[in-house]
């Protein structure tokens, strides 16, 4: 991809990086991601995938703005309230970046919709609040090929790792959490709390995660570090990661 003037002036201190240069912005322009949760992970990262010029972006969910998510969904305002979170994020990316194409589904990701949702995406980056979902993207990133990137929040403390279950000698998400969660629901933050500037810190570290992966192969800052699970602790504060190992007997990806 060749970019135009306005697009080369608008990704300048992109362009300057040695690390990405106009190789790799030109690699970000043509990459199609899947945003998997629009709310405290999604809304940080998205504005961040959008302003590092990710050419095409497809939002999906299911749930609706409410007063208590203004807390940290930072895209979001008072008069969205009641409204569908994956169109008005859509709405934003269009304000944002005339440039950008956006789609939107609201919609919850399962094993019946996995497969279609997902489908031409350069890479998938999940966010959403339960088990379930997360294993159905999951599985359906490995059967078709599709990198993942994985963030969650809890309390004080974030996680984010970049999947690629689909190469024989790397992890998938479930050779990290295992098969007893197919059908149950994580922690809520409505039950147990969270830091909204935490949620930031974790989005927004799995929005450059996800750059990482898009840029491998383009540029120096490509590197992908699959199957490197990154704790974020807020109250300490710190950062360490943990190696997942690839389960042989895994569902998801051990027959790949």
């Amino acid at each position: 991809m060749t970019l135009s003037p306005d697009r080369l002036e608008r990704f300048a201190r992109h362009i300057v990086l040695p690390e990405v240069g106009g190789t790799g912005q030109a690699a970000l322009s043509d990459s199609h991601v899947v945003l998997v949760g629009c709310g405290g992970i999604g809304s940080p990262a998205l504005q961040y995938l959008a302003a590092a010029g990710i050419g095409r972006l497809t939002l999906v969910d299911d749930d609706v703005i409410d007063v208590s998510n203004l807390q940290r969904q930072t895209i979001y305002t008072p008069s969205d309230v009641g409204k569908p979170k994956a169109e008005v994020a859509a709405e934003w990316v269009r304000r944002f970046d005339f440039g950008l194409k956006v789609d939107s589904a609201a919609a919850r990701v399962g094993g019946d919709n996995a497969d279609q949702i997902l489908s031409g995406a350069s890479l998938v980056l999940d966010g959403c609040d339960n088990f379930a979902t997360r294993l159905a993207v999951s599985d359906s990133c490995v059967k078709q090929e599709i990198p993942l990137t994985s963030a969650a929040i809890g309390r004080f403390q974030g996680q984010v790792a970049n999947f690629a279950g689909h190469l024989p000698d790397q992890p998938c998400y479930r050779c990290f959490v295992g098969d007893a969660f197919d059908a149950q629901d994580c922690d809520t933050c409505a039950a147990d709390g969270v830091l909204g500037a935490m949620v930031g810190v974790t989005g927004t570290f799995a929005a450059m995660h996800a750059i990482r992966v898009l840029l491998a192969g383009h540029a120096a800052f490509g590197d992908p570090q699959f199957g490197t699970l990154h704790l974020i602790d807020g109250m300490a504060p710190s950062m360490r990661p943990l190696r997942i190992a690839k389960d042989p007997a895994c569902k998801g990806c051990g027959a790949h």
